[in-house]
């Protein structure tokens, strides 16, 4: 009796404690790229406000590492989070997964940690971005994002890009292009994360799920920064 005992208490702290450690790296992935936006955000010479108020999504990939990529393919991982509903009016809601592959992006950044932080600039991509995969340059039009603290920072490019991309490596902006790339839901990470699994767009426009624990700092830093969609879509 007691050695059945132990068994179903030992079976019973493996199903209860195994959810946490199999989604570790997906829980911290949220809370750096809430570190990364929080650190980016707070420079104001960096990203437009008024880019930023104008954006339906962000993404942000934190720590790429050249170093870490497959033999022959580019690749990071990271979070994207949006205005909420359908319009894209409502406060920040709850993240979903994403990854980044292909392109030269790569090439250019070296051995260093990159971050990168894209706006997604149109409901179109935001859309798009959440259902399939989406090439940059060729799916959506992408352009390196303006510095600046205000609208005389935006270029032509930026003007026409549905998706505006920033980089910061060693603390400095970077102006990688990642143009050529590609940007997928990361389902798997989703089902970790979440402990179910639910298509990005669910989670996104439909609100399917709260906001883990874990985005708390990501979602109050964009919620207090650029609370309102200034778009005008």
């Amino acid at each position: 009796m007691n050695k059945l005992w132990v068994s179903l208490v030992a079976g019973l702290l493996v199903t209860t404690t195994t959810p946490a450690a199999d989604n570790k790296k997906e829980v911290e992935r949220v809370e750096n790229s809430g570190m990364v936006i929080s650190e980016i955000l707070d420079i104001p010479d960096d990203i437009p406000q008024s880019l930023l108020d104008k954006s339906e999504c962000v993404i942000v990939l934190p720590s790429v590492l050249k170093a870490a990529f497959i033999v022959g393919a580019s690749y990071g991982r990271g979070v994207m989070t949006c205005r909420a509903g359908e319009k894209f009016t409502g406060p920040w809601g709850s993240p979903t997964m994403v990854a980044l592959e292909g392109g030269s992006f790569g090439l250019q950044i070296g051995g260093q940690a990159t971050d990168f932080v894209l706006l997604l600039m149109s409901q179109r991509s935001a859309r798009s971005v959440l259902s399939t995969k989406v090439k940059l340059g060729a799916d959506a039009s992408a352009a390196v994002g303006p510095k600046g603290r205000d609208a005389s920072a935006e270029t032509d490019a930026a003007m026409r890009a549905e998706i505006l991309s920033y980089s910061r490596a060693r603390g400095v902006f970077a102006g990688i292009s990642l143009e050529g790339s590609t940007l997928r839901p990361d389902n798997d990470a989703n089902a970790k994360l979440y402990g179910s699994e639910l298509p990005a767009k669910d989670i996104v426009l439909k609100g399917r799920v709260e906001p883990p624990v874990c985005a708390r700092k990501l979602l109050a830093t964009l919620n207090h920064k650029s609370p309102k969609n200034a778009s005008g879509d």
